[in-house]
């Protein structure tokens, strides 16, 4: 039903146009006794183009541009067909036949071109810029002279009865000029695309304006048969194209429109017009000397307008090229961006990891030696939990700007994250002196913003190996750092091949560790803490063992790293702190106030960064039923450093009645700091000032006044290491009143332990 609607009218408007050329044709050879009856049909034709554009205006899914266009179309059609009906009037109203246009028409057909035309140029394909507009103006100038001359020479020239009789020559021309700047717009448009407006429509339009163009123009032909007229023809073609295109319109409903080709076109239009009106100055009469100036004129004028037109096409086109250049430019400006951001670091502007592996496999694809240098500064982490990100920024990016300065030339320096830079330097002497420059330059003390840091650096740099690969060359790198932070850092180590040994051991090491737990292998041994002079046991600490089943008794100097490490210190030191607990919940049952005073727990630094860590150790006090006030946490300076939690678990253990020691004291960097900012309750002195091989001289002169500085902040202190009683006696003398060492007793089991105090309770008694 739709496609009759849709088809039906348009299959009429065809017959009409059938119609009206069959009675222009017969009418050659036969008087028409009525020749008003041939213009219904003329009539007919603009009724339905009318009503087919409303239509296309009204389909559904229609942008507003396009629909704004049909709607203009429809309104074209009412002064069509109103002009239809005045060139009727005007060709067989009169006394007698004529072909004569009067004003009306000549108004209503003008109009018809002039909507069509605001309608094409309101599309929004259509470009408004200055330079278009002239081209435009142009062009339109250019057809205007180009069809006028056409028309005049081949037809109106040539009938000089015609134009007396009918005197319609003014008028025919200017109907037939605009046409075919009516077509020339069309023709643009279709070129340039229009948005969602069909594409076969407009050239459905611009293929109707020629060709009624062309009808019209041969009027002056019809001289003999005034009672016919060729708008029977062209006005009838002209509607047929407009239904053509209202069709095709609803036909493309709910398609998107075909992509237009951006193809660079060159137009011909102007240099063709120029051609043509060469030949006709050519081929004109010299014995009329007035038509040949006229010829000469609009040959002038068009070969001017055309060099004009192309004068402002070559200024267009060098805008558009110096605009191109100026996009390349920029386009390869915003590429370098791209790239340097690719390879380098946007905190320091060093290079990162992409540069390193771009700079590593261009040196091992020429097959150069070079060394590879990992660095890492030492607690790093410390001094961004205590002074804040922001310095902790600066510090990084100071770091980097004097590892370029040392490196300089020589090498190539990128920040892989965080901390941790890495330095290409090429093999040869002098990189030992190189890396220590490295060292003293990243540790001389900096000033950030009024804090002075004095950071540590650790440096492993490794030789690089026929078929190596950056990530390998970063391993052992990597390797050689560690261990030189196991040597106490601030120093710089070559990778060796025993590292991966070690590595390789540790690994191993670690696998079995996360067995041991279930697998029953660790064990608690209590060693004493006594009282001086006398050595009466006032308390114990808890102390770790692993009973490996192959390798035997680990040592705890061993594995404790390793747990750390890896992370399994949290469970085995919950399981320790566990069994501490029920150990004094059954001394205070056996023995009720006679039990140990205090029995200490070591938490690690990985204890204190679990958020959990506090409700486990509630959890655990509620099983077990131990007294808080007889338990001490001993932690270390660097694991509360390090935790950014560590102060408010700590002041929550507190809160629950738990004491809490702090352990090595005197090996950290911030030692006199943390009595002020840790909730302290027992002080313990690390033995290397105790037994050390300075006990006799500097560590004698640190114990002797760390014990004032306990007594002022009202700590306890406890001496660690006590191995003779030379020893012991020498720190009673100076003041301190409890103390812990192989001298009082050695770890033991929690039966031994319990004799000894006992033995001694007993001996008290006594």
């Amino acid at each position: 039903m739709s496609r009759i609607r849709v088809y039906g009218p348009l299959l009429g408007t065809a017959v009409l146009v059938l119609v009206s050329a069959a009675w222009l044709i017969i009418g050659l050879g036969h008087v028409w006794a009525h020749p008003a009856l041939g213009w219904l049909p003329v009539v007919a034709t603009g009724v339905l183009a009318g009503s087919a554009c409303r239509a296309a205006a009204r389909q559904a899914g229609l942008d507003a541009a396009t629909r704004r266009f049909w709607r203009h179309m429809a309104w074209a059609c009412a002064p069509l067909v109103a002009g239809i009906v005045a060139n009727a009037v005007d060709a067989t109203g009169g006394p007698v036949p004529s072909q004569q246009i009067g004003p009306v028409t000549l108004a209503c057909y003008l109009a018809v071109l002039g909507i069509v035309l605001w309608a094409l140029l309101r599309l929004p394909s259509w470009q408004r810029s200055r330079s278009d507009w002239i081209r435009f103006g142009i062009d339109g100038c250019v057809v205007l002279l180009t069809v006028g001359t056409l028309l005049w020479h081949f037809s109106m020239r040539e009938h000089r009865e015609w134009v007396d009789q009918t005197g319609s020559a003014g008028p025919m021309l200017v109907v037939s000029v605009v046409a075919g700047l009516s077509m020339a717009t069309f023709v643009k448009v279709a070129f340039a695309g229009a948005g969602r407006l069909d594409r076969g429509a407009i050239y459905a339009l611009a293929t109707g304006s020629a060709i009624s163009a062309g009808f019209g123009g041969l009027s002056p032909f019809l001289t003999p048969w005034p009672y016919l007229s060729t708008s029977i023809v062209s006005v009838p073609m002209a509607a047929l194209s407009i239904h053509l295109a209202a069709v095709s319109q609803q036909r493309a409903a709910g398609r998107p429109p075909r992509p237009h080709r951006s193809r660079r076109r060159i137009s011909v239009v102007p240099f063709l017009a120029v051609a043509v009106a060469d030949m006709l100055l050519l081929a004109t009469s010299t014995r009329d000397p007035g038509e040949t100036r006229a010829m000469e004129a609009v040959a002038v004028a068009l070969t001017g307008l055309v060099i004009v037109r192309q004068i402002i096409a070559l200024r267009d086109n060098q805008s558009l090229l110096a605009t191109v250049d100026a996009q390349l430019g920029e386009l390869h400006r915003y590429q370098d961006r791209l790239t340097h951001q690719a390879t380098h670091d946007s905190l320091t502007d060093a290079g990162n990891r992409a540069l390193f592996e771009q700079e590593a496999r261009r040196l091992l694809g020429d097959g150069r030696s070079f060394r590879v240098a990992l660095l890492d500064l030492d607690d790093f982490k410390a001094v961004n939990d205590r002074h804040g990100h922001h310095l902790g920024d600066r510090l990084i990016t100071t770091t980097s700007a004097r590892l370029a300065a040392t490196v300089g030339g020589h090498g190539t320096v990128v920040r892989l994250g965080g901390d941790e830079f890495a330095l290409v330097l090429p093999a040869g002497d002098g990189v030992e002196a190189l890396l220590d420059r490295v060292v003293a330059a990243v540790e001389h003390p900096a000033d950030l913003d009024g804090t002075v840091v004095s950071p540590g650096v650790s440096l492993g740099v490794t030789d690089s190996r026929p078929g190596d690969e950056p990530a390998e060359l970063l391993r052992r790198a990597d390797v050689a750092m560690y261990a030189a932070k196991a040597a106490g850092g601030r120093r710089w180590q070559w990778f060796d091949p025993g590292m991966d040994r070690a590595g390789a051991e540790a690994a191993r090491l670690a696998d079995d560790l996360r067995g041991a737990l279930p697998g029953g292998q660790l064990f608690v041994l209590f060693q004493p803490i006594v009282a001086l002079p006398d050595g009466r046991p006032a308390g114990a600490e808890a102390l770790l063992r692993w009973q490996h089943p192959t390798r035997g008794l680990v040592p705890p100097d061993q594995f404790i790293p390793i747990a750390e490490r890896t992370g399994t210190i949290t469970d085995i030191g919950a399981w320790v702190f566990t069994q501490a607990c029920r150990q004094i919940a059954e001394w205070q049952r056996r023995y009720g106030a006679a039990a140990p005073d205090r029995l200490s727990v070591n938490v690690s630094a990985r204890q204190l960064a679990d958020p959990r860590f506090v409700d486990t150790v509630i959890r655990v006090l509620d099983e077990t039923g131990a007294d808080p006030a007889r338990l001490l946490v001993e932690v270390t300076e660097t694991a509360v450093l390090n935790t950014e939690t560590a102060a408010g678990h700590l002041a929550r253990l507190k809160a629950l009645g738990l004491r809490v020691a702090l352990d090595d004291f005197g090996t950290g960097h911030s030692s006199l700091s943390l009595l002020l900012n840790c909730p302290v309750d027992v002080l313990k002195v690390d033995k290397s000032f105790v037994s050390g091989a300075a006990a006799d001289n500097a560590g004698a002169v640190i114990v002797k006044n760390l014990i004032g500085f306990t007594n002022d902040f009202r700590i306890d202190a406890v001496a660690e290491g006590v191995e003779t009683a030379e020893q012991a006696e020498r720190l009673y003398d100076v003041g301190y009143r409890l103390a812990q060492g192989y001298h009082f007793g050695r770890p033991m089991t929690a039966a031994a332990f319990e004799r000894t105090f006992t033995a001694q309770a007993a001996t008290a008694g006594a």
